[in-house]
């Protein structure tokens, strides 16, 4: 088990013991109570922290894309209502995620949401939060942990820059882990969008299989049943535990965006035991719903509630 990986496995233990108060929106962490000061010196104190840092390590959740517009995960936004409208009419459903676990009475029904769930992210250009982001990181030392399975960073950077811990929306596994492969799902859902056509059904021959045992793929993501935790998976916390740990007695701030209440064992109380145990780490969190500044790093970190992309545009502005 790699470095970071084992730091993840010890705060799952703190989330399962103390679940009821996670999903209560809270967390078993003591928090700060010291008063954060007004938005405009956040962002300027944001801005500093950047160019006084020699790395970052960004830490970005699901806030991070809906901050950009790919807010059509849980209800019936506007954009769900662009995306799969045609579902949502004939199944009654709202939120892409109730899309993918509705009980279809064909798989052929099934996999076409499924292609158009995996379609809005394979093909969706970058997102102007992305950008800004790429923008404060100019010229800077840095490393991308993402649980985001929408691909949107490897638009961006080269695979060694980018830890995705989650999965990767980009690919197949097989659906029972009968072997460690995973394979290319982009060009397969292109054939299953362009079969589906205004329909929402897709011949059976369509339906993407495991090239080993021939049971059906599925996506490598965590989430839905066998996330194939194999070679891959273990790239990705073996890049970041590198990272890190060749940077460790460097200048280093994480900067965490996005994080909510079911996933912060991924990244946020990690960054917060990396921060409170690195002698010159530092931390900044942005986030639209909460305000968590652990006690033990008052001193070496910040919280800025509030939008994710008017945060980034102000900072990359800050910078410039």
């Amino acid at each position: 088990m790699s470095f970071y990986e084992d730091l993840v496995m010890q705060t799952q233990m703190n989330y399962s013991r103390y679940y009821s108060l996670y999903a209560a929106g809270k967390t078993a962490v003591k928090l700060s109570n010291r008063p954060a000061r007004p938005y405009e010196e956040q962002i300027k104190e944001f801005a500093k922290k950047v160019k006084e840092a020699e790395v970052i390590i960004v830490g970005a959740a699901s806030g991070l894309s809906a901050a950009g517009g790919g807010d059509f995960y849980y209800e019936g936004t506007e954009s769900f209502y662009k995306y799969f409208g045609k579902f949502a009419k004939k199944y009654g459903f709202e939120g892409a995620f109730r899309g993918v676990t509705y009980p279809y009475k064909t798989r052929e029904e099934y996999w076409a949401y499924l292609a158009t769930f995996l379609n809005t992210t394979q093909s969706s250009p970058l997102r102007k939060p992305y950008f800004d982001l790429d923008s404060i990181l100019e010229g800077k030392d840095f490393f991308i942990l993402t649980t985001n399975q929408d691909a949107q960073f490897s638009k961006l950077y080269p695979e060694s820059k980018v830890s995705a811990i989650q999965g990767d929306q980009r690919f197949f596994q097989c659906s029972k882990c009968c072997t460690d492969d995973t394979w290319d799902a982009i060009e397969p859902v292109k054939q299953m969008i362009e079969a589906m056509g205004e329909g929402t059904s897709i011949p059976s021959e369509l339906i993407p299989r495991c090239p080993h045992c021939g049971g059906e793929a599925f996506t490598w993501e965590r989430g839905y049943g066998n996330f194939l935790q194999g070679k891959k998976y273990e790239e990705q916390y073996q890049k970041i535990s590198d990272y890190i740990q060749q940077n460790i007695d460097k200048k280093v701030l994480f900067i965490e965006l996005g994080v909510g209440r079911m996933t912060p064992m991924f990244i946020q109380e990690p960054f917060w035991a990396l921060t409170a145990s690195m002698k010159d780490a530092s931390y900044v969190s942005v986030n639209a719903q909460y305000e968590f500044l652990p006690e033990q790093i008052e001193e070496k970190g910040m919280v800025i509630k509030g939008d994710i992309a008017k945060v980034l545009e102000e900072v990359k502005n800050a910078i410039k």
